[in-house]
């Protein structure tokens, strides 16, 4: 059944998102195009200096979005004979295809392992069952959701097995943790917990360009030079290349457009913080389950608020019928796309719970720009749902 009906609650509506920061994206584009510079330069630099300050690592290499942020990082782990070709590394099986895209496109082998059913990330437990396969030199955390993927446990088993760590922080930015994952460590942050971390600026994301963006953060010098050399055509100076390099620089239009927004994302995701807390505290409905809060040590910052229940595509329709808008990341596992059809190790992938999730999850609004009255309409019409309500 279908409906032609207005919707009256968006799922994101990005010029709202937006809006607040018109006048100074206005002013930052004008800047750029007034300046001649439209390769490199002072604007995509103080984009890398913020970034080094979000993460709080010792480097951040503006690039051209999200995924090659990753096919950066393992080609250079690659380059600095760190990974080898058919080296795997272990993912949560539920995660975006780009994290998997990369991982296969330097050479790699993907260990898919089941989620946490609770937390949707990759744990522990599925970092023991990808250590099983016996060829794992790396783990890659994806921070899903905005949730961070990343304790105590996980940080001791990658450092006892000498396995890289390479951070997915597309959907988390800005997320701390409080409480050490090392000596010294006061607060951990998301794109600072590991070797590396790669961050996409999609307008989407808690923080979007408007366009695509990405950045590279480590405090490693030797990765950081050879990213850097790899999204300049692998060159370390001009017209002198030591790798085989691709084109993927942050052009510093995008680089200004987000260091504006940069200035506001705890406000940003503060604003999304609010909104789930109202989700959590609002919905009643037995027949569909609330994504667990964070606890104190942990912070979320909400790039999704992520239902299930059994009955998702009777809801989404109900929602929809009553002009709310949602979404669902991500309908297909990785795993299940036509592009792997055939292919090992996905063949022969057994992931039961990435696979009931695809069937059960529902993302419902939330951004900054989300009204809070909307946030009540959305709750009391779940709530006022059952399973033969259409």
């Amino acid at each position: 059944m279908t409906f032609d009906l207005k919707i009256n609650h968006p799922f994101l509506d990005l010029g709202a998102v937006n809006l607040p920061y018109l006048d100074q994206l206005k002013a930052a584009a004008t800047r750029v195009i007034e300046s001649g510079r439209y390769i490199g330069g002072p604007e995509v630099e103080a984009f890398e200096e913020k970034m080094q300050e979000v993460a709080a690592t010792r480097y951040a290499i503006g690039v051209s979005n999200g995924l090659d942020a990753l096919r950066l990082i393992l080609r250079g782990y690659k380059e600095l004979g760190r990974l080898r070709d058919g080296d795997g590394v272990i993912v949560a099986g539920n995660t975006y295809i780009a994290s998997i895209l990369a991982i296969v496109d330097a050479g790699l082998t993907p260990i898919l392992v089941d989620p946490d059913p609770l937390t949707l990330n990759l744990s522990a437990e599925g970092i023991l069952e990808g250590l099983k396969h016996g060829h794992a030199k790396a783990i890659m955390p994806v921070h899903l959701y905005g949730r961070l993927a990343w304790d105590s446990e996980m940080a001791s088993l990658a450092q006892r097995n000498h396995l890289l760590v390479v951070e997915d922080v597309a959907q988390a930015i800005g997320v701390r943790a409080a409480g050490a994952f090392s000596a010294g460590e006061p607060v951990a942050v998301a794109g600072g917990l590991g070797d590396a971390g790669a961050f996409s600026f999609y307008p989407t994301k808690n923080i979007g360009a408007l366009g695509d963006a990405g950045a590279v953060t480590t405090s490693h010098h030797d990765l950081a030079e050879a990213v850097r050399a790899l999204a300049n055509y692998g060159s370390d100076r001009r017209y002198h290349n030591i790798y085989a390099g691709f084109n993927c620089r942050l052009d510093p239009l995008q680089a200004a457009l987000i260091c504006v927004k940069l200035q506001y994302l705890d406000q940003e995701n503060q604003a999304r913080r609010q909104r789930a807390e109202l989700y959590n505290k609002l919905i009643k409905n037995p027949d569909v389950k609330l994504p667990p809060l964070p606890s104190s040590a942990c912070q979320m910052v909400w790039h999704q608020f992520v239902v299930t229940t059994p009955h998702r595509d009777n809801l989404a329709r109900y929602l929809r019928h009553h002009g709310v808008a949602t979404d669902v990341n991500y309908p297909t596992p990785p795993h299940l796309q036509p592009c792997f059809e055939g292919r090992e190790p996905f063949a022969s992938a057994s992931l039961p719970i990435t696979e009931r999730l695809c069937k059960e999850l529902l993302c419902l609004p939330i951004s900054s720009a989300t009204p809070l009255p909307s946030i009540h309409h959305i709750a009391q019409t779940i709530n006022d749902f059952s399973p033969t309500s259409l």
